[in-house]
């Protein structure tokens, strides 16, 4: 999701923060390199799952599960400041 796109017009109720638990299951043919450096591995992994089965991908299982924070004082401050931000710039258009 692009963090920079414009919510102005979106009314409070369609402003949350949501928990995300993404569980993908996948056999991925990939060199040894990448498999050790985490944050490429990661980078590499997401991408491919995104353009999908191929030759050096097969997708096994995936799972999504989703849930609208009903406590907002469960997010990070970072995160309730932008939730503000968001909030009080629908309210001035």
């Amino acid at each position: 999701m692009d963090s920079s796109t414009n919510r102005s017009s979106l009314p409070d109720s369609d402003v949350g923060i949501y928990e995300c638990e993404v569980r993908l299951k996948f056999r991925i043919i990939e060199e040894q390199m990448t498999m050790s450096n985490r944050d490429e591995l990661v980078e590499t992994l997401i991408d491919a799952f995104a353009y999908g089965n191929d030759e050096y991908l097969e997708a096994l299982d995936s799972q999504v599960d989703i849930k609208q924070l009903k406590d907002v004082g469960e997010a990070s401050p970072t995160m309730r400041r932008q939730l503000i931000r968001l909030r009080n710039s629908s309210r001035l258009a």
